[in-house]
């Protein structure tokens, strides 16, 4: 339940736009996170594949609950996806920081994926959802 809560929450912060479009007052709310997006995709990221080891680790749950492990792969997934495309920056500043090549690289990488973060948004919110109604559903 806590990744689908934390997914949902993530999945909100990379959705700006669709955020804004329904509530214009969320704005300033946005604006304040800003400075601390490249920390919070950071942390996600991480999180993130540590639900994938954890899902990798956990096999077993395939003949006793294959919904709760697809889900659980799938979310962490997601929230690594969304980890990473959020805390780019700040990925790129503390372990490229010297290496011009590798950062040309990264950029690269970095504007391949970047129209895809909205379509991630919105699917981790689903998953998030998912996640949720899950958790109370197949309990291990």
């Amino acid at each position: 339940m806590i990744y689908g809560i934390t997914l949902i929450l993530l999945s909100i912060i990379a959705v700006p736009s669709l955020i804004l479009a329904k509530k214009p007052n969320a704005k300033e709310l946005l604006a304040k996170v800003e400075p601390y997006q490249g920390w919070i995709g950071l942390v996600f990221c991480f999180w993130g594949v540590w639900g994938i080891i954890s899902a990798i680790l956990n096999l077993g749950w395939l003949t006793t609950a294959p919904v709760w492990w697809i889900t659980l792969l799938a979310g962490s997934v997601v929230e690594a996806g969304l980890g990473f495309m959020l805390g780019f920056a700040l990925m790129n500043k503390l372990f490229l920081g010297s290496n011009p090549a590798a950062k040309e690289k990264a950029a690269n990488l970095r504007e391949k994926i970047a129209p895809k973060q909205g379509k991630l948004g919105v699917l981790g919110i689903i998953v998030g959802c998912w996640m949720i109604v899950a958790s109370f559903l197949f309990t291990i």
